[in-house]
């Protein structure tokens, strides 16, 4: 019997098992099935840990999730086709959750299912190596509570690592004498941490508007964000200001390139994570800038250089969870050989056509719609369940309008149309600049 690896058991791993686990409820006889994940339980980033830096095996602590995170993308658009939110919360709620909802529904999914029994908690991959006159991968593991390392042959891998875990940190003169706190958000976990402080923010990204209007929800007193191409341009409350690249630090003071300065009491680098596979070597390791269409993958997920490995989730996202479905189902029908692969040129003409089409995209709502069409062809070629792409992506386009409205109230919002059940999204009972608590409790109160 075929014996498959799968790394991680974040929302992508996830996905893979329960795309497998479809098939042998259809009556379906499936590979052996092995997933490493290397925290206590499944979830990957919705799986909050309070640890930074190492975690209690001494590896570097993977989750970049901090508290008080509420999605800031409508639900809408990442809503499981087979499985609904109203399905998992019996009624309609608001369009976007936090945490520790978006969690309770990725485990509802799956919870009542038997894929957990296939995962191993608490162990670390650490090496992937590809024997090729077998035709095998050998993965070797340490198992983090009982401190012991083993190898086990597969004959296929699939990583599902994800890519937020490992921090783009870029160096700026002056950083070794700050007399402040210099951190990534890969460590930020609580905004009351900098509350009554100047923050300087550096990054244009999610992690920065998002952690910015986090630290002025929760009091701090004033944040500076810094960019180097352009201003994000939102409709900041007035002690929030955007100014041109970061120069240098001294001390308390940071230098900008438009010759103004200010003392700050923290900085927080929004700059971006690494595609960073420490377990893989040279010849098996995706090595891609953040964009919708990765280097090397055929139909976004085939190796090309070894197409018996495979990546889940690498994309740079609008998409996610049904995403990740789409590429899970597509994956498990190659390795059930429901689809046959083309030639080596074919595959390898693939990628450089789709960032050949994804460079002439104008913006963001282009970008939107290619990937939104990159799901949907997915979709065609396997048995998940279809659903209206379009309605997924009039969601996106009414999250950014919101947001391009008012930074700070695109989450009270209803109105959004499920591209599933067509259910619409009641506004939040509370606005969230005055919610302060984000337990599931307080957010699924009538």
């Amino acid at each position: 019997m075929t014996k498959i690896c799968i790394i991680g058991a974040g929302p992508s791993g996830l996905a893979q098992l329960r795309a497998f686990e479809q098939a042998e409820n259809n009556g379906a006889e499936i590979p052996e099935i092995v997933c490493y994940e290397k925290q206590e339980n499944w979830g990957g980033l919705w799986n909050f840990s309070w640890r930074t830096g190492t975690d209690q095996a001494g590896d570097t602590v993977h989750n970049s999730m901090y508290r008080y995170l509420w999605s800031n993308g409508p639900k809408e658009g990442l809503e499981f086709a087979d499985y609904t939110f109203q399905e998992h919360f019996g009624k309609s709620i608001a369009s976007y959750p936090p945490r520790e909802v978006l969690f309770d529904y990725i485990q509802g999914r799956i919870k009542n299912t038997n894929v957990r029994e296939k995962i191993e908690f608490d162990t670390l991959v650490r090496d992937v190596k590809y024997i090729e006159d077998r035709k095998i991968f050998a993965v070797t593991t340490r198992n983090g509570k009982t401190d012991s390392e083993k190898t086990v042959e597969f004959d296929n891998v699939i990583v599902a690592s994800g890519h937020f875990s490992t921090p783009n940190v870029p160096y700026y003169e002056g950083f070794e004498i700050f007399n402040g706190r210099i951190l990534h958000a890969h460590d930020f976990r609580d905004a009351r941490e900098f509350s009554d402080m100047d923050l300087l923010v550096l990054g244009t990204s999610y992690s920065a508007e998002d952690i910015t209007s986090q630290c002025w929800k929760y009091g701090c007193r004033s944040v500076t964000v810094a960019h180097r191409t352009a201003p994000m341009g939102f409709g900041w409350p007035e002690n929030i200001k955007e100014v041109p690249a970061l120069v240098k630090v001294n001390e308390r003071t940071a230098f900008f390139k438009d010759g103004s300065s200010a003392e700050f009491d923290a900085i927080i680098l929004c700059t971006g994570y690494k595609h960073h596979f420490s377990f893989l070597p040279d010849d098996l390791r995706l090595k891609t800038a953040n964009r919708l269409a990765c280097n090397d993958l055929y139909k976004g997920v085939v190796w090309n250089n070894n197409p018996k490995l495979f990546y889940l989730g690498m994309q740079d996202q609008w998409y996610t969870f049904n995403m990740f479905d789409a590429q899970a189902w597509y994956v498990r029908d190659v390795l059930m050989g429901q689809i046959q692969l083309p030639d080596q040129k074919t595959m390898d003409r693939d990628p450089v056509i789709r960032q050949e089409n994804e460079d002439a995209l104008e913006d963001d709502y282009a970008c939107i719609r290619y990937q939104g069409a990159y799901v949907q062809e997915l979709i065609n070629e396997t048995d998940y369940e279809n659903f209206n792409i379009d309605a997924a992506n009039e969601a996106f386009f009414q999250w950014k309008k919101a947001k391009k409205k008012n930074i700070m109230t695109f989450r009270d919002q209803g109105g959004l149309i499920s591209p599933m059940d067509e259910s619409i999204s009641p506004p939040h009972h509370t606005e969230w600049k005055d919610e302060l608590d984000d337990t599931m409790a307080s957010y699924m109160k009538n």
